[in-house]
């Protein structure tokens, strides 16, 4: 009778367990090959024989070390010697084999191994697609298996059991092919008319089904073997065939029938619910089954659960994405959450309780126990990433608990099963779409056994929790709406973790916006608040002392777009998050960029906060460069909304600046409908017909013209007289155009500009000289590109205008102070600067009393800034500024300007952006608090 497979991957932990320490010596060699064969339930010396003689081509004789004749020769040498050396011998006797006539001996596999690893060819490969050749040109396949990670690789061994058309492969990831091959099995399905729940419940049984065959749950390739040998190649009978195998894998093994075919029989009872619901067949034709068979190619016993988020989000277009908000976080990133949130605090407990001389013990049970209480809540856990890795974490931070509590002592089988107390249900999770809610459910379950391999591996028994006792708490919910009280009670939370959606409000659908005035009642600024918000207020409502069941214990952390912690959304949110809820900044990663972990990768910017009522005395900010992963770590005591060091305070919008200075607008709005609006072809023949309208068109440019050139023209026809406009058809009936489209708007003001149809809907351009700053400008540059334009160059809306000339004014605007400004308190559209007027010019402070001298250098080195520029006339701004071409004089005259601007501010020079910010607050906080001592607003005359 085979032996089953959970039986043969208990005796190689044995097997790997007991010869870890095994020496070089010749005679251990024949022991060591006895007990191999013996973890397959086979006796060594029923099939092998050791020493067998075989002649070589110069006549004289070798020795095969061990021979099983037409399956498997095996090549013994010591430990660290050359395996390649031990295989090229184990050829060499199969060729004198079929020298000496002796064909019926010629073995299909050959293994080496020298103790510490264990080398498997095969020989006749079923797929030969990609293999290394022989001399001969005949493919074959190979796997080197550590012997500490043998129980991991018994499928390969298959034929030494006794099981049949085992197929070696080489070791193939699960990797963006696997997951094309899922996503195509998925849209077959549905375009064949098997959708919706039974859709998605039949795929994630798939999915388990795939993980479990190549991880230990079922016995090697019972699946792949089961669809092969008891279905058709039409696929028209797979349906049904894989609903008998979904009701026994939800049949405990006393309660099936007896007379159940033995390929059904030896899969495991699995319980837990996955299998518990009737679904109706799903109908299959051939490429349907072929597709199905071509996934189970892929090995997925090395990867993570996580993976199937990513498979997941393959299913999905980017629109539907941004229309849930879904963005799949990598591993790197969940992890950066978790060790700040909690892991490191507890590795850095465990490491303190390992150096304990007195209690040491009882203090390491206690930990345990801890351990065992923790509960977490993700309610927004989509495919269950956060939760996965948590767990995944936790077990690996058990395990080498449960090193230190025990030794690493012989166990039982019993006693071993009873080492472990953390199970999957300390787990819980809100997702509004079903199917990643059960691909959460699944991935924690394989996440337990993979943790449960490496606890058997460590103390050399089998472990494994089959049928599934526990369930996590995984419940399909709009998490906004949902009383979280419901699924786990504050009291009984830990912490609260994940990666909610983030939409913003120009994508927010109206039920996203229903939503926001769901938890936030009558605030009135829900409009100007990104979606992702709703989950800090929800969590806070959950942890608030002002509760019923409240527990200020609780910490939280959410993955979050950065825009939160910028521009107009900073008093919009954190006045609210903070005065309402009290809550605390506890640590934060600030702006890094986000990667997925699939394809088509979403392509957005993130932050990292950490937050809760009662936080610890000291708090941590974690900076990351530009493409660096690697974080500078800084200490402070208090965290400012904008993730700088500084109390709980932010700037609100402002409608005059801070200090003396002209006033800031925005460009004109011409509200035209195209009609005002010419390219230069445009312009031409528009005066091929009308030639007297020359004297009307301007130059126009928006951001975009501004910064790489291409400048638009015209019609500014701001005090023409109605005679000189009658003169002029084209232009009337340009202007007729214009107000019809007005007329027709929805908005008054437009309708009501209608009334003066020849002149642009809002306009403020200035007599003189102005300085001009694009709205939106690349992230990449190291500054805004500002310029001093001409009044004849008509500035559109997106552009903001400073009515003034002065150099000085420019200088300061132009420098790495307040570009510092800029990128914290600006806003972004997507990653890019977004300018803004009342959040960034009114409030940014001025240096205050400038001597003359310093205003006098900061004039030379602006001057020296645009006498840069004027070197380089066919160079447009983004050529200029292009932190790959900007030229070195360019750059240099920057820099210079940097200095001498920052020491207008203080004569100690500021180290990076990040002590100019922190300055700037500063100095913000004394101009605009009353009960302050306000210094002299007094600016250099402008």
């Amino acid at each position: 009778m085979l032996l089953s497979w959970n039986e043969i991957k208990q005796r190689a932990i044995r097997f790997a367990h007991e010869w870890r320490a095994a020496t070089s010596e010749k005679s251990e060699r024949q022991t060591f090959w006895n007990e191999f064969f013996l973890v397959f339930g086979v006796s060594r010396r029923r099939v092998a024989a050791y020493e067998e003689p075989v002649r070589n081509l110069s006549g004289n004789y070798g020795f095969i070390d061990l021979i099983w004749p037409g399956t498997l020769i095996v090549e013994h040498k010591s430990a660290g010697q050359d395996l390649g050396k031990a295989a090229s011998q184990a050829f060499a006797y199969i060729r004198a084999l079929a020298d000496e006539g002796r064909d019926n001996e010629i073995p299909r596999y050959v293994i080496v191994s020298d103790f510490v690893r264990v080398c498997l060819y095969d020989l006749e490969p079923d797929d030969q697609r990609d293999l290394p050749l022989f001399d001969d040109g005949r493919p074959y396949s190979f796997v080197e298996i550590p012997l500490a990670e043998l129980h991991n690789h018994t499928r390969h061994f298959a034929f030494i059991a006794g099981y049949k058309q085992h197929k070696l492969d080489p070791e193939d990831p699960a990797n963006e092919q696997a997951t094309a091959l899922m996503c195509e099995l998925h849209d077959a399905l549905h375009d064949g008319g098997y959708e919706g729940h039974e859709l998605r419940r039949f795929l994630v049984r798939i999915l388990f089904c795939l993980f479990a065959e190549d991880t230990g749950i079922f016995p090697p390739n019972s699946f792949e073997l089961y669809i092969k040998n008891h279905t058709k190649n039409d696929g028209a009978d797979l349906g049904p065939a894989l609903a008998r195998l979904f009701d026994v894998l939800n049949t405990p093994p006393e309660r099936r029938q007896k007379n159940l075919d033995e390929d059904l029989a030896q899969f495991p009872y699995v319980n837990g619910d996955l299998f518990g619901e009737h679904l109706g067949f799903a109908d299959f034709n051939s490429d349907m089954r072929n597709r199905l068979l071509a996934c189970m190619q892929f090995r997925w016993e090395r990867i993570s659960p996580a993976v199937f988020g990513s498979l997941f989000q393959s299913v999905m277009d980017a629109p539907a994405r941004r229309k849930i908000g879904a963005h799949y976080t990598a591993e790197k990133n969940i992890l950066k959450l978790i060790r700040s949130l909690f892991l490191d605090e507890l590795r850095e407990e465990f490491s303190a309780l390992k150096k304990l001389k007195i209690g040491k013990q009882q203090r390491l049970e206690k930990f345990h126990a801890k351990l065992a209480s923790l509960a977490f809540l993700d309610p927004a856990c989509g495919c269950g990433n956060f939760l996965i890795i948590t767990y995944r974490e936790l077990r690996r931070l058990e395990l080498e608990l449960l090193k230190e509590l025990t030794g690493q002592r012989e166990f039982s089988f019993d006693e071993v099963n009873k080492l472990s107390r953390l199970n999957v249900h300390q787990f819980y999770g809100i997702e509004i779409e079903e199917f990643p809610a059960r691909i959460a459910e699944v991935g924690l379950w394989l996440a337990d056994h993979q943790a449960n391999m490496e606890l058997s591996h460590a103390f050399s028994q089998l472990f494994l929790r089959l049928p599934l006792r526990v369930a996590p708490h995984i419940h399909v919910a709009n998490a906004l709406q949902k009383d979280w009280r419901e699924i786990l009670q504050p009291e009984k939370c830990s912490y609260i973790l994940g990666n909610p959606p983030f939409v913003g409000k120009h994508y927010q659908t109206e039920a996203q916006r229903n939503d926001l005035k769901h938890i936030l009642g009558n605030f009135k600024n829900t409009g100007d608040i990104d979606y992702v918000t709703a989950w800090y207020f929800k969590a806070a409502e959950y942890m608030s002392e002002e509760t019923p069941h409240s527990c200020s214990a609780i910490r939280a952390a959410f993955v979050s777009t950065n825009s939160i912690t910028q521009g107009e959304q900073i008093p919009a949110f954190w006045g609210l998050f903070f005065g309402k809820y009290h809550m605390k900044i506890s640590f934060a990663h600030r702006t890094f960029k986000w990667e997925s972990d699939s394809k088509g990768k979403a392509h957005v910017h993130c932050v990292i906060i950490g937050f809760c009522l009662v936080p610890p005395p000291v708090k941590t900010i974690y900076d990351y460069a530009q493409n660096n992963d690697e974080a500078a770590i800084q200490k402070v005591d208090n965290i400012s909304p904008y993730l700088t060091a500084g109390p709980d305070t932010f700037v609100t919008k402002r409608t005059r600046p801070l200090g003396d200075v002209p006033e800031i607008r925005c460009g004109n709005k011409p509200s035209d409908d195209g009609n005002f609006i010419f390219t230069d072809a445009g312009k031409r023949e528009f005066l091929r017909i009308e030639p007297e309208a020359r004297r009307y068109f301007r130059r126009y440019t928006g951001s975009e013209e501004f910064i790489n050139g291409g400048m638009r023209w015209c019609l500014w026809l701001k005090g023409i007289e109605p005679d000189e406009l009658r003169k002029l058809p084209e232009i009337m009936k340009r202007v007729e155009a214009v107000r019809q489209f007005r007329m027709k708007s929805s908005a008054a003001p437009t309708r009501e500009a209608a009334n003066r149809p020849a002149e642009f809907f809002y306009m403020n351009q200035p007599d003189g000289k102005y300085i001009a700053i694009p709205e939106v400008s690349s992230e990449r540059r190291p500054y805004i590109p500002i310029d001093l334009l001409p009044s004849k160059i008509i500035s559109s809306n997106k552009i903001y205008i400073i009515p003034s000339e002065d150099i000085y004014l420019f200088a300061v605007l132009t420098s790495a102070m307040h570009m510092a400004w800029v990128k914290q308190v600006g806003g972004r559209l997507e990653s890019r600067y977004q300018y803004s007027g009342s959040m960034v010019y009114n409030t940014f402070p001025w240096p205050q009393k400038p001597t003359a001298r310093q205003c006098a250098a900061i004039e030379a080195a602006a001057q020296a800034v645009l006498d840069a520029r004027a070197r380089r006339p066919a160079s447009t701004l983004a050529d200029l500024y292009d932190p790959i071409s900007m030229p070195p004089d360019l750059h240099r005259a920057h820099e210079k300007l940097n200095r001498v601007v920052d020491r207008a501010y203080r004569s100690e020079p500021f180290k990076n952006d990040r002590a100019r910010v922190e300055h700037l607050f500063h100095l913000h906080q004394t101009l605009t608090d009353p009960l302050l001592p306000t210094p002299a607003k007094k600016q250099k005359k402008v």
